[in-house]
């Protein structure tokens, strides 16, 4: 089993930069890939960020690449998510995702354990 919290979201204006964190606790972190996803009202869960536990190959949704740096601290068991130049349409309740393997990293479905998520509201 592994435990997943989320800290680190909040308000902010456009344009402006959060760093949400995904602290990890139970098995052997550092063996999981890891992956932001995002979910609006009246949306389905979105795809953000992945970085895989192999060989540490990030991954990105286009509407954030460019912007959002994903990264993790083994030492920590913790999983990181600095947003940049924020824009409304990241308004978001962002979870935190955790796999042993999958080849779809993308895929929400493809993830076994899930954080309670965290509010990012970025105001125009």
């Amino acid at each position: 089993q592994v435990q997943l919290v989320e800290s680190g979201g909040g308000l902010v204006q456009a344009g402006g930069s959060l760093e949400l964190s995904c602290a990890a606790s139970g098995q052997t972190f550092g063996s999981f890939s890891m992956a932001w996803f995002r979910q609006a009202p009246v949306k389905e869960r979105e795809f953000v960020a992945a970085l895989s536990w192999a060989d540490g190959s990030t991954y990105y949704a286009d509407s954030v690449k460019g912007r959002f740096t994903i990264s993790r601290d083994n030492a920590k068991n913790t999983v990181y998510l600095q947003m940049n130049s924020l824009k409304p349409e990241d308004t978001a309740v962002y979870y935190c995702a955790a796999v042993i393997s999958t080849f779809r990293i993308r895929d929400p479905y493809e993830y076994d354990y899930w954080g309670q998520g965290t509010q990012v509201t970025v105001s125009s």
